[in-house]
């Protein structure tokens, strides 16, 4: 019977997660699961659909509807399936005469007070109360419906009290009470699988309803954030999608990966034609297990924008207007253009930067196009200015340069450092597997200097929140160390096992001195030293200990050396290769990881191997058949100060907006404005366009087959939904760019690409098309030794042999306060809006964001005369902008914070040329900044929005 078993049906309940057996009987059948399961679950097992409404797998079993009553030889009445465990020896009868009865009055009794409009209904063909009423072979009502919920006035026409109107202020699905059949699903997934709380159950009996919190609240103002958990659960069209209502009902469905955040989480892109219904979280998601968030659940409008440009556009000068071009044309010109820049200036005048938006296998040959094609190392990735510390942190201590753990590790983790990330809006799937893990007892250490919702939020709190001055992550780091050396409370024999021990006293003799202590460094930052105690011994005595960190550390003068300090704690607490544990950088960006993995650092090929190692040379240049130069190109910053200087000439950009994200925005424009060739590759005419002479439209995510790999290493498929509305998918684009530079590729299909990935590159040896379809997903590395990958890194010892401890000496950022710029500026993100919201602000997300706001303590606002809702001029030693004030003790006195999601805003042109000592990494996080009343945006602002709207004039066709 197991071959006729969909893949992905409902089993009713969670599988259990014990290893002891029970077999038992269900109707002839005989049935081994693990101790714990439902009966319920177990006929599903074994192909048998026992009738249910309440009960989804995706959460606990509750009981309520009594649809699914079974009756148990030997046992008096009849339980219900979901929620009674299996036992041994045990005999159920699913189907019996009495059994039928029961379901069938159930039913009728739910039905009665229900809205029979299902030919009408959104839902229909896709309602489970529908199903249910044909499966248990309702086909008459006996009951007579006098007091309903459905109608909105009696039959006499007298308003009816328990009608409740639909509820449609959600820009994305819509909720109407009249269809609500009060299973709790929703409400039950709000709190289990988002951890939310946003939704309850309201009145009691027949007066009972699902509310969004008070009588007043509605699903958009409520504390609901729209991640669709609630919609998914729903079993009628109580919860809808308003994209369902629009277009029908989907048909069919294609399982991808969002292009969003770090996290990677498995869809099923729901079609109706050619036309995207919904985003459906897959549970068989290895990232996600069936959850999602509002972007990747809703926010995919931007894919069929009317701002996508889809036509490829060049022109002679940035003052000119776009011309529309055929495909041809625009590669020749591009190509004539670059040819002619190396041909005066030399090879090494041009270079590219890879997307981490795109897929492994377009950044690939985005790397490959600048040392094969260009013959030089000048590639660089958006990276460069998020984790490009964590690969140098990490692979420096550990010996790789990625995250140690898969997110499902989080379920045996007992304390928890989140420093210098806030999961919940940056990575709010992860978050909510956080959260959970959290309300079952493990308890949590924040380091922000931010009253972030992981600090204090409904139903979690954080044992410990360290609210240290921006900057000063390395002393709050080594003090927690100095505390565990100097308490003993290291793991001695792990050290001894796994580390190089004459270092780690080397390191111990480091921290213990006294200017390392909690003490010492109070005062600069911020933390009570008391604090840090408690929290050091937390973290080295309360259990298998894990830490996640974000831009919030790498963005800094002293990135890499905190993530070493990291690294350190997690070494010498014991707290590496197992599950529980770990280091786990939380990428930002949905490709970041693979775009480094694919070789798009200046001194790295594929797999994080150095140009300047001739056996690795040689790989691809027997492949290639080209020479590879020896020496590392340029950085990000590299290429810009050439610019300015005339040495760099040209620059192929690949799905980043560098003067949007990069810092220093008016040294960004001013190295691009100096360029002889700029080529944007994009969907969206974006902020460096504005400096392009080449345009080549790019594909969305739903237009490409390729690969992303997560945060957790995690390789996964990315699927074509749909034909690329400009002809070509990116991997296509790259190809026809090399091939008129005079290039001879012939890839005719992505996985000819991993092919070649995995030829030459070790961590990606066993990395095929057809395992990653099998398996779902694999993470990396995958080869002889790991062939079906590798979920835990440094199980039985690290990749560089012994962990390495280097000694962390904290070092003050140049970027002083002063009289002059008293305040600290750090920066983030949102949840409704994602990086630059090139994506995000086309769709309905703007509801909750539509621009940048500063969020500023009330005591500096009131020293100021800064009211909520104020235009505020916020200035520091590179720029200056203005905004609107929101005024919170989210942040300490003394530091403000803003997003940088909005181009209107351009928060970077504040942000210095500061950087990370060993890679770069600019120090976003710490600026000196004053903030004073302003009139409306600034001289600055009015300027480029003014050139920025010259720049994108498109002539019209003749």
């Amino acid at each position: 019977m197991k071959d006729f078993i969909i893949p992905d049906r409902d089993f009713g309940t969670p599988a259990a997660k014990s290893k002891q057996m029970v077999t038992l009987n269900i109707d002839g059948f005989d049935i081994t699961v693990p101790e714990g399961t439902s009966i319920m679950r177990a006929a599903a097992e074994i192909g048998i659909s026992v009738p249910k409404l309440c009960a989804t797998d995706s959460i606990d079993a509750f009981g309520s509807c009594r649809l699914c009553l079974v009756e148990i030889e030997g046992r008096n009445g009849t339980p219900a399936s979901c929620t009674t465990p299996v036992a041994p020896g045990i005999k159920v009868h699913t189907q019996t005469g009495k059994l039928k009865t029961l379901r069938r009055g159930v039913m009728e009794l739910y039905i009665s007070d229900h809205p029979l409009d299902c030919l009408t209904c959104s839902a229909n063909g896709d309602c489970e109360l529908q199903d249910m009423a044909g499966a248990v072979g309702l086909r008459d009502v006996r009951y007579e419906a006098i007091d309903t919920h459905f109608r909105a006035k009696d039959t006499s026409g007298i308003a009816n009290p328990n009608y409740i109107p639909r509820d449609d202020s959600s820009p994305y699905f819509s909720y109407d009470p009249q269809k609500c059949i009060v299973c709790s699903r929703c409400v039950r997934a709000c709190e289990e699988v988002q951890g939310t709380f946003a939704l309850t159950i309201e009145g009691r009996g027949f007066d009972s309803r699902v509310s969004f919190g008070a009588k007043t609240d509605t699903a958009l103002s409520s504390d609901c954030v729209s991640c669709g958990a609630c919609v998914q659960a729903c079993p009628t069209a109580t919860l809808q999608e308003k994209s369902v209502i629009d277009i029908g009902t989907p048909e069919r469905s294609v399982i991808t990966t969002c292009a969003y955040c770090g996290v990677g989480c498995s869809f099923k892109a729901e079609m109706r034609g050619d036309e995207l219904v919904r985003m459906t979280p897959y549970k068989h998601g290895k990232a996600n297990r069936g959850h999602s968030c509002v972007k990747g659940r809703f926010a995919y409008g931007y894919a069929s924008h009317k701002d996508r440009i889809l036509n490829p556009m060049i022109r002679d000068s940035i003052n000119d207007p776009w011309q529309e071009v055929s495909w041809p044309e625009a590669m020749e010109f591009a190509a004539n253009r670059m040819k002619g820049i190396i041909a005066k200036h030399g090879k090494k005048s041009v270079g590219v930067i890879t997307s981490s938006r795109c897929t492994n296998e377009e950044t690939y040959l985005v790397q490959k196009l600048t040392r094969a094609v260009f013959q030089n190392n000048n590639t660089d990735t958006c990276a460069r200015v998020c984790h490009s510390p964590t690969g140098y942190g990490l692979g420096q201590t550990l010996g790789t340069s990625a995250g140690t753990q898969d997110f499902d590790s989080v379920e045996e983790t007992d304390v928890v450092i989140v420093i210098g990330a806030n999961p919940a809006s940056g990575h709010p799937v992860f978050a909510s597997r956080l959260k959970k893990r959290l309300r079952k007892g493990a308890k949590l250490i924040v380091v922000d200097p931010r009253r972030t919702e992981m600090v204090d939020s409904p139903h979690i709190r954080a044992a410990h929140h360290l609210a240290l001055t921006p900057g000063t992550n390395v002393a709050v780091v080594t003090a927690l160390a100095h505390v565990i050396v100097t308490e003993k409370l290291y793991d001695e024999a792990f050290i001894r096992d796994r580390c190089d021990w004459d270092e780690f006293q080397d390191y111990a003799d480091f921290v213990s001195q006294p200017q390392n202590s909690p003490e010492a460094v109070e005062l600069l930052t911020g933390v009570k030293a008391s604090e840090m105690r408690a929290a050091a011994r937390l973290f080295a005595t309360g259990g298998n200990g894990s830490i996640y960190y974000g831009l919030g550390v790498t963005e800094h003068s002293q990135g890499s050396t905190t993530v070493i300090g990291i690294a350190n704690l997690a070494m010498m607490t014991g707290n590496v290769g197992r599950p529980g544990v770990g280091v786990n950088p939380l990428r930002g960006q949905n490709n970041v990881q693979g775009s480094c993995d694919m070789g798009s650092f200046p001194h790295e090929l594929p797999g994080y191997r150095h140009v300047k190692g001739p056996e690795v040379r040689a790989i691809y240049e027997n492949l290639w058949g080209v020479t590879i130069d020896p020496e590392p190109g340029l950085r990000i910053p590299n290429m810009l100060d050439a610019a300015v200087e005339g040495t760099f000439k040209g620059l192929y950009c690949q799905g980043e907006d560098i003067l949007q994200s990069d810092p220093d925005t008016k040294h960004v424009s001013a190295g691009l404005a100096a360029m002889e060739c700029v080529i944007v590759h994009d969907l969206f005419l974006n902020e460096t366009a504005n400096y392009a002479h080449v345009f080549f439209p790019g594909s969305s995510f739903l237009e490409k087959d390729g690969t992303f790999t997560n945060a957790e290493r995690r390789i996964n498929m990315v699927r074509k939904v749909m034909a690329p509305k400009q002809g070509y998918a990116d991997w296509e684009v790259t190809q026809l760019f090399a091939n008129a530079m005079g290039a001879d590729w012939g890839y005719t299909h992505p996985s000819q690409i991993m092919e070649e990935i995995a030829m030459t590159t070790p961590s990606f040896a066993g990395v095929t098309y057809e395992k990653i379809e099998t398996m779902g997903s694999v993470q990396w590395p995958c080869n002889d030794k790991a062939p079906e990958g590798t979920p835990l890194m440094h199980v039985d010892g690290f990749v560089r042999g012994k962990g390495k401890f280097i000694n962390t000496e904290y070092v003050a950022t140049d970027e002083k306060t002063g009289p002059r710029f008293p305040l600290l500026l750090t920066t983030g993100r949102i949840l409704s809006q994602y990086n630059v919201g090139a994506q995000t602000r086309r769709t309905d997300n703007v509801m909750w964001h539509d621009q940048d706001v500063l969020e500023i303590h009330p005591h500096d606002a009131e020293n100021r005369g800064i009211k909520e809702g104020d235009w505020v001029r916020l200035a520091s030693r590179a720029g200056e902008t203005t905004l609107r004030a929101t005024i919170t003790d989210k942040v300490n006195p003394g530091v403000v914070y803003t997003t940088f999601h909005h181009p209107d805003t351009q928060a970077n042109v504040i942000t210095t040329d500061y950087s990370d000592w060993a890679t770069n990494c600019p120090e976003y996080k710490v600026t000196a900044v004053q903030i004073s009343p302003s009139n409306g945006p600034s001289e600055w602002q009015e300027g480029y929005n003014a050139f920025a709207t010259l720049s994108r004039r498109i002539a019209a066709a003749e």
